[in-house]
C-alpha cells in the first residue's frame, strides 16, 4: 500500500516534468527536468516503470523534412576528382568555395561566400549577403570573372562541400 502511494506521488512529479513548458518528453528528458527544476533524483528505470504503469507514452518525434533534402539531391553530387589534393602547382587551376555564417547584432546573421585559389591561397572573390540563397554562389562566381587582376585557368576546377546552394546551382 505504501509503495502504491509513493508511486502515485512520484508519478505526479513525472507528469509535471513530462509537460514542463508544454513540451512532452521521454524518460530521459523527464529525469533531467526532475533534477534541474525540482531537485529530485529519480532512477531512469523507475521513471520508465511508472510511465508504463500509468500508460504515459513519449510522443514520437516528427520526421525532419530537411534531412530528406540531402537524400533527394544525392543524384546531383559530382565525382571527387581532386581527392583532397588542392595544391596542383598552377594558379587559378583549383578553386575552393564555401559559405560562412557571420553573426552580428545579437543573433542576426550574414553569409559570406568565398572562392579561394588552392595554389596561391588567396581569396580572389567573395560575396556578402544577408540572405542564404543560391544566388550568393553565382554572384561570387560573377565577381571572380570580373576581377581584372586574377587570371582564371581554362581548365579550372571548383571544389565545394556540395551544400544545398551549390547543388541547386549545379542542377
Amino acid at each position: 500500500m505504501k509503495k502504491e502511494i509513493q508511486d502515485k506521488q512520484d508519478f505526479e512529479l513525472i507528469l509535471k516534468s513530462y509537460s514542463y513548458k508544454n513540451r512532452y518528453k521521454g524518460a530521459r528528458g523527464i529525469k533531467m527536468v526532475l533534477l534541474r527544476e525540482y531537485g529530485v533524483v529519480m532512477n531512469l528505470k523507475k521513471i520508465g516503470r511508472l510511465m508504463k504503469k500509468f500508460h504515459l507514452r513519449c510522443p514520437i518525434r516528427k520526421p525532419n523534412p530537411y534531412k530528406r533534402i540531402g537524400k533527394a539531391l544525392k543524384s546531383h553530387t559530382v565525382k571527387n576528382i581532386l581527392e583532397r589534393n588542392f595544391n596542383k602547382g598552377i594558379p587559378g587551376k583549383i578553386l575552393l568555395t564555401d559559405i560562412t555564417y557571420i553573426y552580428y547584432n545579437s543573433g542576426k546573421c550574414a553569409y559570406l561566400s568565398t572562392i579561394k585559389d588552392g595554389y596561391t591561397k588567396q581569396i580572389p572573390a567573395y560575396c556578402l549577403s544577408k540572405d542564404m540563397t543560391t544566388s550568393i554562389v553565382t554572384n561570387t562566381i560573377h565577381v571572380l570573372k570580373k576581377n581584372p587582376i586574377y587570371q582564371l585557368h581554362p581548365d579550372a576546377l571548383f571544389h565545394s562541400d556540395q551544400g544545398v546552394q551549390v547543388r541547386q546551382e549545379v542542377a
